[in-house]
């Protein structure tokens, strides 16, 4: 005799759908690419209704912005000087944007925003915000300064995964290192 009964219990799932979502999402956008990682084609890798993500997340945008957050959690301000801080950040950063499915889908929703100013404030406000404030405070530095220094590493850093499909290779990061720690430790560009 077969059993009807379903592995699931019947209603919403009211736990770890988040989990799936984000999981699911970053794999279909490493498979796939960013541009056919659709909403449908998440949901039904997710194994959850459409309605479900867009309860949730009101646009595929808005999905990519919590899964990378979610990816990236806080960020590991590592080290007593400012020297070890902003090497552990760009480290930090590169091996995110390295992990499968995080550099596509980062790469994808900031192409998304250029065309999109909804997507670019959400951009803005939840993803660098937080990062940008934790830098400015470790730092010390101005918000034009720390705005600089993630434009030049998170800039640079998804240039090379969208050129070659490939995250920076670590010696390449160890330049990337010495070159924003050249800039910032002789006060270039402080105003």
């Amino acid at each position: 005799m077969t059993s009807t009964t379903s592995a699931r219990p019947p209603g919403r799932p009211r736990s770890g759908v988040n989990d799936v979502v984000f999981a699911t999402t970053l794999s279909t956008v490493h498979e796939l690419g960013y541009a056919r990682a659709t909403v449908d084609r998440i949901a039904a890798a997710a194994g959850v209704a459409k309605t479900t993500i867009y309860r949730r997340w009101p646009s595929k945008g808005a999905l990519i912005v919590d899964c990378l957050l979610d990816a990236f959690g806080p960020v590991p301000l590592e080290g007593s000087s400012r020297t070890e801080l902003m090497s552990s950040a760009v480290r930090w950063i590169a091996a995110k944007i390295g992990e499968p499915g995080v550099g596509d889908a980062f790469a994808g929703v900031f192409s998304d925003a250029v065309s999109d100013p909804d997507l670019r404030e959400v951009l803005s406000r939840r993803l660098q915000d937080p990062y940008r404030i934790a830098l400015q405070e470790a730092l010390g530095e101005p918000e034009s300064r720390v705005l600089f220094f993630i434009d030049v590493v998170v800039g640079t850093l998804l240039h090379r995964m969208g050129m070659t499909g490939e995250p920076m290779v670590d010696a390449d990061v160890d330049a990337l290192v010495e070159m924003v720690l050249a800039y910032f430790s002789d006060g270039a560009g402080q105003t």
